[in-house]
């Protein structure tokens, strides 16, 4: 097996998370997060629209962690992302972070918006 040494160089990768928090880098976030190339920055949840639409052409997927459990994001909120032609991608919290963190290594234009475990 052949190990490879995973260098981040525009952004930070997710490094852990746990009840109600996230800890990107050396900064702990409480509640939703949204984590881009630029950073981190708290996420109001699914009614926070403006922060993701701002996404479009800087990013190709946004990945967003429903928390726990695998669930629907609103159908509404869905839609509106596509239709500005941005990716959308659920899938629980921790599955997201991971998926980030192996794309964001790839140096893939993504960002991952996030509710807590």
């Amino acid at each position: 097996m052949r190990l490879n040494e995973v260098i981040f160089t525009d952004a930070v990768p997710v490094e852990g998370y746990g009840p109600g928090f996230f800890r990107v880098g050396d900064h702990v976030t409480d509640g939703a997060m949204l984590l881009t190339d630029k950073g981190v920055a708290n996420w109001g949840g699914y009614t926070d629209v403006e922060p993701l639409l701002a996404l479009v052409g800087f990013v190709d997927v946004l990945f967003v962690g429903t928390g726990a459990d695998v669930a629907h994001i609103p159908a509404d909120l869905r839609t509106r992302l596509e239709d500005a032609g941005l990716g959308v991608e659920a899938m629980n919290s921790p599955s997201a972070c991971r998926t980030y963190n192996v794309l964001l290594s790839e140096g893939r234009r993504i960002a991952l918006a996030a509710l807590p475990v």
